[in-house]
Parts: structure tokens; sequence; C-alpha cells
């Protein structure tokens, strides 16, 4: 009876575990925004991540090239701050890149943006105009280990 106990308790703690293949994804359906809401989202974004994986002269991000307004607003601000970035896969010997994932999607009238590291996970909510963002919610971080 105690085998079957610790059978089902090890099955229910494992059934919450998940795995990503491959890596870091982005968004398959990516929201459209305007240029300015996109650039001011992702300005915000980027500041944030700053805040939290470090100095830019010291980390170089690897992110998939994508021609949306965000992908191309946010590669600029992340440039901005000072990283390194590199969209086409081309990584030089000694060095050694942080996958950067990144997705933008709708919920409930609102924009929520998601840049993801394999360290890191940043999540926040926008009101987005044609004129620029304002955040709605706090922002959301999730470290890992």
């Amino acid at each position: 009876m105690s085998k079957l106990l610790v059978i089902i308790i090890t099955a229910t703690l494992l059934s919450g575990c998940q795995t990503a293949e491959d890596g870091l994804t982005t968004s398959s359906t990516p929201v459209a925004v305007t240029g300015p809401a996109a650039s001011a989202i992702a300005g915000d974004m980027a500041s944030r991540l700053a805040e939290q994986i470090g100095p830019a002269g010291t980390t170089t991000l690897k992110m998939e090239k994508d021609a949306s307004e965000f992908g191309t607003a946010l590669e600029a601000a992340l440039k901005g701050w000072g990283y390194t970035v590199i969209t086409d896969g081309k990584v030089g010997k000694d060095i050694k890149p942080v996958e950067l994932a990144y997705s933008i999607d709708a919920a409930d009238g609102q924009v929520l943006a998601r840049l993801s590291t394999p360290s890191i996970a940043l999540g926040r909510a926008y009101t987005a105009t044609a004129v620029g963002a304002t955040p709605a919610s706090p922002l959301s971080i999730m470290q890992r280990n």
C-alpha cells in the first residue's frame, strides 16, 4: 500500500513538469501593434531585462530575426541599452550568447509582452494606443535555476 502511495505522489509531482523542445521559442501568432506602441513596450521591457541580466558590455543576446514591429523595436531597444544582439545565428567561437525569446499577445483588450531567457522570464500587460503604450500591470518576474 505504501508503495502505491509513493508512486501516486511521484506521478502527481512529475505531471506538473514541462520540457521545452529545442530551447526557447517565440509566439507563433504575434499581435500587430503600431510602431509607437511597439517601441514603448520594447523600450520598457528592454530596460527591465537589463535590470535582471546584468551589464550590457558582458552579455550578448541571441534572438530570432523578426520583421514585426515589436521584433524590430525590441532589437533596437536592446542595442540602445548597449547589448550585442545576434539575429543571424552566426556566433563567434569565444562568444556564449544568452538566448532570448519573446512574444506579444492580446489578452482582455490589453497587450501581454513576455521576454524569456534560460534563467529568467519577464511579463507585463500594456494598454496600447495609436501613439504609444502604458503599463497596465506590475512586472512579473520568474527566476529559473
